[in-house]
């Protein structure tokens, strides 16, 4: 059974371990002390995910300035996620989720439809995390264009 959509605010943000491009392992905890972006996107290499992925690695340094990593994830494979950091000279965080575990846990793997077809797939969807892994904030249903520019905007009210 799948969290609600999305995860309320003040809310322990679900645990997990997935992999990178380079098949180490990725966990929340490896970010105790540190906010999170969490960002769910459906598809590598795609027009909106490539804009969004673009956008998140060139404001990179002000998440960083603000004690935050950002960490994209979508169903793709560790290979093609290499593929689409490479291609883009992408450099944000990318782990993958193929058994959608993850996906599920934070209530972004969903029934979706499409020209009267309906499909699961991944509701583009960011989790904004504290440095104590609870949940601050939450987009649902993200346009990607412009989208990194409010998560860092409401990062740096929050972080003050």
């Amino acid at each position: 059974m799948s969290a609600e959509y999305p995860i309320a605010n003040n809310t322990q943000a679900p645990a997990f371990s997935l992999p990178l491009p380079d098949e180490s392992t990725l966990s929340l905890e490896d970010y105790a002390g540190k906010w999170v972006v969490l960002y769910f996107y459906p598809k590598d290499d795609t027009p909106g995910c490539t804009i969004e992925a673009i956008d998140f690695t060139t404001l990179k340094p002000e998440f960083e300035k603000l004690n935050a990593a950002v960490i994209g994830v979508s169903p793709d494979s560790c290979k093609s996620h290499q593929k689409f950091i490479d291609k883009h000279n992408l450099g944000i965080t990318l782990i993958s989720d193929e058994e959608k575990s993850m996906m599920q846990d934070y209530a972004v793997w969903q029934e979706k439809n499409m020209y009267g077809k309906t499909y699961m797939g991944v509701v583009r969807t960011t989790y904004l995390i504290d440095p104590d892994g609870i949940i601050q904030q939450s987009w649902k249903k993200v346009k990607a264009k412009g989208h990194a520019q409010v998560v860092l905007e409401k990062l740096a009210e929050l972080v003050g």
